[in-house]
């Protein structure tokens, strides 16, 4: 049976997530998604979970494959047994299958995937080291990629998308310090978007720009030290005061040694732990309520949660001017060098914004919750986007009996510097060829997330991309625009 087969079947048959796809339906969209757009994560409280059960003989796990949280349960014993050496194994496949129905550079369909691992060390289970945790990732990455075949969009659609390889990610040392863990120190080869500008309500949409955002994807060299790349560097977070935290790091500037190419064919093992490029150095502030440990009176009503982060970040790598060659001739102009002007450094100011909304007094995991995250440089004239937004809705539980289901609708918008829309202008000045100026792009999408068993999740997506690129021309018809996209998709997230 082909995977196509599989997914629609397994989706027809149940009748729950059908339910859900009908409230979608009214509101005259189909939908799609998961667990988390550029920044995969996996619930290694699932793993630990499965780690404390019996092994049941060596098909087990069958018996209770609706129930549990890993599909294969404690894996034959194996689970139980690194358990008991402090240790926490997890294995987790992503798959999808997206397709445009309208715009783009052609119509079709295309399959992607994502298998991740995570092996982590809890230091005072295993040796009675207190405070310590050592974790390793690695992730294989296949299918192919409906942004880039189909599509010419900046911000592309999935989250997984990605070059196919098997690579490590992550391989990092945390150690908490102080009373109540007040000082959290992590050192180690890190992935940005895990932990950096975040916000967790937007991260059970599908699109790229809802993990790792499109400021720092589309200027940083390589896209940055986010999925499916990372950076070598030190991070430090301290717990101020209730309900105040700041965290700061100091990485590699570049996530890859050449990234004049694809940075990630650059680093195809994921094993190239560059220490000779510029520094990455990022500041958050973090204003978090109810905050850990805090005190609610009995007569107090229940607190609307809220997170709210403020930071910056400055790479001191060198960036191309998006307009002047280093003769301060326009790059478009035929007396050009073709080298572009280079400029030390860029930095950028970011806010993300999630709050509750409502709850119910009567089901707790009922809840309507929104978020935004604005960020922006004002180095336009090295930075070919210089602005990006997010902003959306989340209501969690939205039927009867579904309480680990999410609705979603959210927005994204990225607009391109104005260095780069004149330097359109002057190409088609000199040229005298079809040349639109970009400006800026915006998509939708609505999803609903349908947690079909205790491991397996199901997300039909649905997403609209406006001026895809900002407007640039179709490769395939260079005397047009590319047309506005409307793409559906449904993906699969099974805990192994």
């Amino acid at each position: 049976m082909s995977v196509h087969t599989f997914f629609r079947r397994l989706f027809i048959r149940s009748y729950h997530c059908a339910a859900g796809v009908a409230v979608a339906g009214v509101m005259s969209l189909v939908v799609a998604s998961t667990a988390q757009a550029r920044a995969p994560v996996v619930n290694l409280g699932n793993a630990a979970a499965a780690g404390d059960e019996s092994a049941d003989g060596p098909f087990g796990f069958l018996s209770n494959w609706k129930r549990d949280s890993n599909l294969l349960g404690s894996m034959w014993g194996l689970r139980t047994a690194l358990g008991k050496a402090g240790l926490v194994f997890a294995l987790q496949e992503t798959s999808e299958i997206f397709g445009n129905v309208t715009g783009g550079t052609r119509r079709g369909a295309a399959y992607d995937g994502l298998t991740v691992a995570v092996l982590q060390l809890n230091t005072q289970r295993a040796f009675g080291w207190y405070g310590g945790t050592f974790q390793v990732n690695m992730e294989q990455i296949h299918g192919r990629s409906l942004s880039d075949d189909n599509l010419q969009v900046a911000q592309t659609i999935s989250g997984i998308e990605a070059d196919r390889s098997t690579r490590l990610w992550e391989m990092w040392f945390d150690q908490k310090f102080l009373d109540q863990q007040a000082l959290d120190i992590k050192i180690g080869q890190q992935s940005l978007d895990q932990e950096w500008m975040v916000s967790s309500n937007a991260l059970v949409f599908a699109n790229t720009m809802f993990g790792w955002p499109m400021v720092p994807s589309a200027d940083m060299p390589g896209g940055g030290p986010a999925y499916p790349l990372s950076s070598l560097g030190v991070r430090a977070k301290y717990w101020m005061a209730t309900p105040l935290y700041v965290q700061a790091g100091v990485f590699s500037g570049s996530p890859a040694h050449n990234v004049s190419v694809d940075a990630q064919k650059s680093n195809p093992s994921g094993t190239s732990f560059v220490l000779n490029r510029g520094v990455l150095a990022l500041m958050e502030f973090q204003y978090v309520y109810p905050a850990l440990g805090a005190m609610v009176s009995p007569d107090q009503a229940d607190a609307l949660s809220r997170v709210y982060r403020i930071g910056a970040w400055y790479d001191s790598e060198p960036f191309a001017d998006q307009y002047w060659d280093n003769m301060h001739v326009p790059l478009a102009s035929p007396a050009s060098s073709g080298m572009a002007r280079r400029h030390r450094g860029l930095f950028s100011l970011y806010a993300v914004v999630d709050q509750m909304l409502w709850h119910s007094h009567y089901d707790p995991n009922r809840t309507f919750n929104v978020f935004g995250r604005a960020m922006g440089t004002p180095q336009s004239d090295r930075a070919p986007n210089d602005f990006s937004l997010n902003f959306g809705f989340t209501f969690k539980d939205p039927l009867p009996y579904r309480q680990d289901d999410t609705l979603g609708l959210a927005m994204g918008y990225t607009h391109f510097s104005k260095a780069l829309a004149k330097f359109d202008r002057a190409t088609r000045f000199y040229n005298g060829s079809y040349m639109p100026s970009q400006s800026g792009e915006t998509y939708m999408e609505l999803m609903y997330q349908c947690q079909m068993t205790g491991w397996l999740q199901l997300q039909p997506d649905f997403q609209y991309i406006f001026n895809p690129s900002g407007g640039v021309s179709n490769t395939l018809h260079p005397d047009r625009r590319v047309k506005d996209i409307a793409v559906l998709g449904l993906r699969a997230i099974i805990a192994l």
